[in-house]
């Protein structure tokens, strides 16, 4: 029996839709970088769907009342290099009071291991709930690295968003991390020899950035 893996995918229609624009190869920077914008508002849309709620008094133009308003930690947003970055514009229109952090790490192309090269979080990492965004969740070896990172920084709460993973991917974030939810819009067939995703959509980082 194979491993259960632990992972909320978003397969709302609108995220599918615009990830299958993404997938394709004539899509061009332009257009990518703005469905990924898109769709990381709309996950991030439902990955705070079970964020607490306390009521105040306030009052409108015809009556007092009570209504909700978010209560508990303070949020916090942190794009792992550089394709990351991709998603935060849309985190940040749904959340625009969330802090940012950056992390850096790279794949090496030989041993497809991460390597730390920049880290800058705000001061109050361990009063906010983190939501680490990368793309792709490949062998997981990047994200593993930067869940440990913020950790070993303070960090308590911590989710992780990914737009496409491979099964290995998420396994190893179940394994390494079982304290951190893990969000995606797929989850892909597997890696090819190069650990990338198949059938994936390439190289998120130079395809949002136009360095192909």
């Amino acid at each position: 029996m194979s491993e259960e893996l632990h992972v909320h995918v978003v397969d709302h229609p609108l995220v599918q839709h615009k990830l299958t624009l993404m997938r394709q190869k004539e899509t061009g920077t332009k257009d990518f970088r703005d469905l990924l914008e898109e769709i990381a508002m709309l996950m991030a849309y439902e990955i705070t769907r079970d964020f607490p709620l306390r009521e105040i008094a306030i009052e409108t133009p015809v009556a007092k009342c009570k209504a909700k308003v978010l209560a508990g930690k303070k949020v916090g947003l942190v794009p792992i290099l550089r394709a990351g970055l991709g998603m935060v514009e849309g985190v940040l229109n749904l959340i625009p009071a969330a802090r940012v952090g950056h992390i850096g790490l790279y794949r090496d192309p030989a041993t497809l291991k991460p390597v730390e090269y920049y880290c800058k979080l705000p001061g109050d990492v361990a009063e906010r709930t983190l939501i680490v965004v990368d793309p792709m969740l490949a062998t997981g070896g990047s994200a593993s690295a930067a869940l440990t990172m913020l950790k070993e920084k303070g960090a308590k709460g911590m989710i992780l968003m990914c737009l496409v993973s491979a099964p290995e991917g998420i396994r190893c974030i179940n394994q390494k991390h079982p304290d951190v939810p893990v969000y995606v819009a797929a989850i892909d067939e597997r890696l090819n020899d190069r650990g990338y995703i198949v059938p994936g959509l390439g190289d998120a980082g130079d395809r949002i950035f136009g360095t192909l």
